[in-house]
C-alpha cells in the first residue's frame, strides 16, 4: 500500500482556514512546537495507516487535546510519547508547548480496551469529521459538528474504507453511525462512545464484538 498516496486522498481535499474548524494536516496550531506542524502530522498518519487493518474504529470528530496535536484519531500527545500507539514508536520529542503532554480521556479508554483485547496493532483510527470543531474564539473546546461540517468527512471516509476492504468497521458513537448511513454503509458494529459516561458501555461493546468475531 502506498500510504503517502492514501494520506493525500484522505486529507488533501479537506478545507483549511475555516472558522470554527481546525485541519490538523494543513492549519498551524499556536500550541504546537514548530517541529509538530502539518507535515509531521501527515507523516505520523502515514505510519499509522501502514498495516493490514482488521478493524477500523470511526469516531465523531477530532478533539482539542488529541487529534488536533497528533493528527491521529483517538490519540493524544501522551499516548504518542508513551508508545501506546502501534507503528508510532520511538517518539521522544514533545509535540506541544504545554508544560505537561496533553491527555485525551476518550483516547485513554479506547487504547486500554484495544490493548486488553489484543487487537491494538490491527486497528486503524479515523473520524466521521477528521477535523477539530471548536467554539468560535475558544480553540480549547470541542463541539458537536454540524451536518454541513460532517459532509466534509464523507469522501475521506469512503477513501479509507476502500483502502481496507476486508476490515470490520466499528462506528463509535451516534455521529459516526449517522455518517455511515449517509454513505450507505452498514458498520460491523455500532457501539457507545466512551465520552460522557460511556466508558463501561464502550469497553463492553468492544469486548462483545471481538469475542463474537473470534467464535465465528
Amino acid at each position: 500500500m502506498n500510504t503517502k498516496r492514501l494520506v493525500e486522498g484522505l486529507v488533501g481535499a479537506l478545507p483549511t482556514g475555516v472558522p470554527g474548524l481546525f485541519n490538523p494536516w494543513a492549519d498551524a496550531c499556536a500550541e504546537d512546537l514548530p517541529a509538530n506542524g502539518p507535515d509531521a502530522k501527515r507523516e505520523r498518519l502515514e505510519r499509522h495507516l501502514d498495516c493490514e487493518a482488521e478493524f477500523i474504529l470511526c469516531g465523531e470528530a477530532a478533539g482539542w487535546q488529541g487529534m488536533r496535536h497528533t493528527g491521529l484519531a483517538f490519540t493524544s500527545e501522551r499516548h504518542v510519547l508513551q508508545g501506546t500507539v502501534p507503528r508510532i514508536a520511538g517518539v521522544t520529542a514533545r509535540l506541544t508547548m504545554r508544560d505537561k503532554p496533553f491527555t485525551e480521556p476518550s483516547a485513554t479508554l479506547v487504547w486500554r480496551s484495544l490493548h486488553a483485547l489484543g487487537i491494538a496493532d490491527r486497528v486503524v483510527m479515523w473520524n466521521a469529521l477528521p477535523m477539530h470543531p471548536f467554539v468560535a474564539g475558544a480553540t480549547r473546546t470541542n463541539r458537536t459538528p454540524t451536518d454541513t461540517e460532517l459532509a466534509h468527512g464523507r469522501r475521506p471516509l469512503q477513501v479509507l474504507l476502500a483502502a481496507y476492504p476486508h476490515a470490520a468497521v466499528i462506528a463509535v458513537g451516534k455521529k459516526a453511525a449517522e455518517q455511515m448511513t449517509c454513505l450507505g454503509v452498514t458498520p460491523a458494529a455500532a457501539i457507545r462512545h466512551p465520552a460522557n459516561g460511556g466508558a463501561v458501555a464502550f469497553a463492553q461493546g468492544m469486548e462483545a464484538f471481538v469475542k463474537a468475531r473470534r467464535t465465528r
